[in-house]
């Protein structure tokens, strides 16, 4: 990939769509934002802001909202894809018509598949010519939309399987408050940001039941230990998980109060059930889908997930938050480390 990228197409002005989109734009970019929303479109156009995503922020003039794949991809050297997983495939599908040869792709989405238990370089591998996986790569790491829109200082991951394609993604990223890390480890960068909200949800919902800050840092820790089990059992390297694309993320979504996931657990662990949670919510907690496609696929790949478990339970069974935790606590003692 050359380092004089410029034209780049977004798909999906949700607060973390429009907040990288409007970062490079401000590198002086010429960025085509697809949006869905009618409303989002006008004001972006009108006002050049997104109210309804990312309230507060002014966006650059540099940032172009389109209505279609052809108008987003018209031109481009980059598309960026930034939706829910659970349309991750749907979109992809969408783009496929528009993308040319040498155009790369890349893509910031927290998910695992429902219906395959894929992540979502995965999918894409099933939608796209062989030629665009040689650089895909996918953005990870601790970030909030709004504070890396505020410009307070965000260190994330890319990865690609060509290192040399994720330096040179990792120099179009970077800013004096946005920091890149470059990695090979697709599977681990995916399945640590896509895993973290579900611990997420456990977190919070600890939260919610009062049971301080001991548990909290239990979940966090213990979380960590099953979400690396399962990526190490997916082929992925064990350090990822240390990094920002791990233990980064995961305390960042376990303990901030921006963190749509926390905030599901958190209503949990006070008695709301989540049919009355999610009918409230603009904006999607991934952790809820992949809670179910987690807990599936640590079935079929034969990992222990225990918290992951406890949560799968009570969002799709019912189960009592306090059920759960002493479920946990009451387990057969384990060796901590295991060699």
């Amino acid at each position: 990939m050359e380092n004089n990228i410029s034209r780049i197409g977004v798909i999906g002005a949700g607060s973390w769509g429009t907040a990288l989109a409007n970062l490079l734009a401000e590198k002086g970019m010429d960025v085509a934002l697809w949006v869905r929303e009618e409303e989002v479109y006008d004001q972006i156009v009108r006002e050049h802001v997104n109210n309804l995503f990312l309230p507060g922020i002014s966006l650059s003039s540099h940032l172009t909202p389109v209505q279609s794949f052809e108008e987003a991809l018209s031109g481009k050297e980059l598309v960026l894809i930034v939706v829910p997983s659970h349309v991750f495939r749907k979109v992809l599908e969408g783009l496929r018509p528009h993308l040319r040869d040498g155009m790369h792709v890349m893509a910031a989405t927290k998910g695992i598949e429902n219906e395959t238990g894929m992540i979502m370089s995965q999918v894409a591998e099933s939608v796209l010519p062989a030629s665009f996986m040689k650089t895909y790569g996918c953005l990870s790491g601790p970030s909030f939309a709004q504070e890396v829109s505020a410009g307070y200082p965000t260190a994330v991951t890319i990865a690609c399987n060509d290192m040399e394609h994720a330096a040179s993604l990792q120099r179009l990223f970077t800013t004096s408050s946005f920091r890149v890390y470059a990695s090979q480890d697709l599977t681990g960068l995916q399945l640590g940001g896509a895993l973290k909200n579900v611990i997420a949800i456990a977190a919070g919902a600890s939260d919610g039941l009062d049971f301080g800050h001991n548990a909290r840092a239990a979940l966090i820790t213990r979380g960590l230990a099953e979400i690396t089990r399962l990526g190490v059992a997916m082929g992925a390297n064990p350090h990822t998980f240390a990094g920002l694309g791990g233990m980064g993320d995961l305390v960042l979504t376990c303990t901030g109060d921006l963190s749509r996931n926390r905030t599901v657990g958190f209503k949990i662990g006070k008695g709301m059930k989540l049919e009355e949670i999610t009918s409230g919510m603009k904006m999607v907690a991934e952790g809820i889908r992949t809670t179910r496609s987690a807990y599936e696929l640590s079935k079929k790949v034969g990992v222990d997930m225990p918290i992951t478990t406890e949560i799968y339970e009570v969002l799709y069974n019912g189960k009592d938050p306090k059920d759960a935790v002493r479920d946990l606590m009451t387990r057969e003692p384990k060796v901590e480390l295991e060699h």
